[in-house]
């Protein structure tokens, strides 16, 4: 749930991520309340393969979330070559052991 964008932090000099609440869910309390859940998560993470999160920003009533930019393929690039979706116990167990409420792949 998110529009991620590669920036330019010209403060700190370094490429970050931009993931950004589209602006019709930006009323939408639940969803909004599920970003900020999202950016909480993440924040209590520290490991190899999640981003890092730098900060929870707002702007022009937009919500974004500053991100370590991870440089690779996209996810629609790697379902494109036959990739495996994520296994979804796999994400309830990692979740349960940070204590976090994560969303589950769908099956679409």
């Amino acid at each position: 749930m998110g529009e991620v964008w590669r920036a330019r932090d010209s403060r700190l000099a370094r490429e970050v991520a931009i993931k950004a609440l589209p602006a019709e869910f930006a009323s939408d309390p639940g969803r909004l309340a599920r970003f900020e859940r999202e950016a909480k998560v993440l924040a209590s993470l520290n490991h190899a393969n999640i981003a890092s999160i730098y900060g929870v920003e707002e702007a022009a009533q937009q919500q974004f979330m500053v991100l370590e930019l991870v440089e690779g393929e996209t996810l629609a690039e790697r379902l494109s070559r036959g990739a495996a979706r994520p296994d979804a116990g796999a994400m309830t167990e990692q979740c349960s052991m940070h204590n976090a409420q994560c969303p589950m792949p769908n099956a679409e």
